[in-house]
């Protein structure tokens, strides 16, 4: 990408692991698509399947959630609401149904488009700033469920520019949700503002 250092695609290992590890180590990758648009990560949620009474997976795979229990490094794009996509990266073992929650990136290449995708948006600052932001500024929908993010499948792949994650990242409580909202797994840069 013009102007942007050299990005690196993440390996399969990467995500191969518990979503509680992958998710701290998430912030400041950059989510990416082949049309130009890319973010910083810079808030995540863990979801970890059977031991997890929020996550989608909790009781089992369905035809909805099925790509969560399918091998690591792929990307779970799921309709909520009735209104709102929002993405997962797919982590830990096949089998698991454990993921990363995607909630928001800051915009760093072809803003122009994140603009024209969410028109609502009165800021930058709020361009992504929230799950289902995050997927319209991006242009992630249904399209994409199952996509190799490793291998750039789609179109659409996590990549580092070598910036670290954060040493010491915000932790919290997950949130929109109505079971295990005490479990403190939610990540967000302590750098940036959203």
């Amino acid at each position: 990408m013009p102007g942007m250092p050299a990005l690196q695609p993440l390996l399969r290992a990467f995500f191969e692991r518990d979503p509680r590890e992958v998710a701290p180590e998430l912030l400041n990758k950059i989510l990416v698509r082949d049309d130009g648009r890319a973010g910083r990560i810079i808030e995540v949620e863990a979801y970890c399947g059977a031991d997890d009474p929020a996550a989608h997976t909790f009781r089992g795979m369905t035809k909805r959630n099925h790509t969560m229990f399918g091998p690591a490094g792929h990307l779970y794009v799921y309709f909520t609401y009735g209104m709102h996509w929002c993405c997962n990266t797919v982590c830990g073992p096949e089998g698991e149904g454990w993921g990363v929650l995607l909630r928001a990136v800051v915009p760093i290449a072809d803003i122009e488009r994140m603009r024209s995708a969410r028109g609502g948006a009165r800021s930058d600052r709020e361009l992504a700033n929230g799950p289902a932001k995050l997927t319209q500024a991006m242009g992630i929908d249904g399209s994409f469920d199952g996509a190799d993010i490793v291998l750039d499948d789609r179109g659409v792949s996590v990549r580092t520019d070598g910036t670290l994650p954060p040493a010491q990242p915000r932790m919290g409580p997950r949130v929109g949700i109505s079971r295990a909202k005490d479990f403190p797994w939610r990540w967000r840069n302590p750098d940036v503002t959203r």
